[in-house]
């Protein structure tokens, strides 16, 4: 594991068994290319995160793009999270008309600048798929969180993903004319990315309640841009917990919570039920508990 521009990078142990097969088949130099291809289409990413002022813990490399794991998760506004996503995939297309012109211009091989556009194309266009962690995943999850609230963003994100990955573990397993076999490398990386959001879609309540600790301080910046609040409308019945599932990313809320026979008993700010659950937990408890 090392440090660059005060990110730890390490790479994943998939990435590894490649290297190891690489090295045994004798794809080592096609290995490395790939390796510079990442590396360099995840600095994109760095570089777009740290011009926003995220703060990047560590960055782990994967033989299709990498991870990074950042201080802010899930509290940096969409368009940056889009923008983001986007930086590692512009770093393939540069590449690959880069190495594209080098061919025409005779300064490479033809092979080796054809190898290189392909390289590139495959690299950005998989990152695309809506699948966590790819940067399509968190586009589809990102867009989705303008829209609908944070909870359900994050149970259909995972839930997307689940579904693609498996579609992929699966044609990775069809028969195809010219394709003797089972695609290994694809079959690899659908299992991964299966895993991978299994463990994801089960953390979500933890997931939720991080983004629920970092919820204060942008729920203020929210309401001084947008100006008006959001209104959400519950029972006296209803939990903190449902309540609080109902919070959207983008927006700044006010809980109007109603009687019996429909009037206003009172408006909850909703820092108010936030810092009653992260202080006293009871998701379950009624909303008027938080005005007795």
């Amino acid at each position: 594991m090392n440090k660059l521009l005060g990110i730890r990078w390490s790479v994943h142990p998939l990435f590894v068994l490649i290297m190891m097969a690489s090295v045994i088949t004798g794809y080592f130099l096609e290995l490395l290319t790939l390796f510079a291809l990442v590396f360099v289409h995840e600095l994109g990413h760095v570089l777009a995160a740290r011009g926003f002022g995220w703060r990047i813990r560590e960055v782990k490399l994967l033989p299709f793009g990498g991870v990074a794991e950042t201080e802010e998760a899930g509290s940096m506004p969409a368009r940056e999270e889009i923008i983001v996503a986007l930086a590692g995939p512009l770093q393939n297309l540069w590449m690959g008309l880069t190495a594209w012109a080098l061919g025409e211009l005779g300064v490479i091989s033809p092979e080796w600048a054809s190898h290189l556009v392909q390289a590139n194309l495959m690299i950005g266009l998989f990152n695309l798929l809506p699948v966590l962690p790819l940067d399509g995943g968190k586009i589809v999850q990102a867009l989705m969180s303008c829209r609908l609230p944070y909870h359900i963003t994050l149970v259909w994100g995972a839930r997307i993903s689940l579904f693609a990955s498996a579609s992929m573990i699966i044609y990775s397993l069809l028969p195809r004319e010219g394709v003797p076999g089972i695609q290994m490398n694809l079959l690899a990386i659908g299992i991964f990315l299966f895993a991978s959001n299994w463990s994801y879609y089960r953390n979500i309540p933890f997931i939720f309640v991080r983004f629920l600790m970092h919820r204060e301080g942008w729920a203020d910046k929210y309401r001084r841009r947008e100006g008006l609040a959001q209104p959400i409308i519950v029972s006296v019945h209803h939990t903190i917990q449902g309540t609080l599932r109902r919070l959207v990313k983008e927006k700044y809320h006010l809980i109007y919570v109603l009687g019996m026979k429909g009037t206003v008993v009172t408006v909850l700010p909703e820092e108010q039920v936030v810092n009653n659950f992260l202080t006293h937990g009871k998701p379950g408890s009624a909303v008027t508990e938080l005005f007795r």
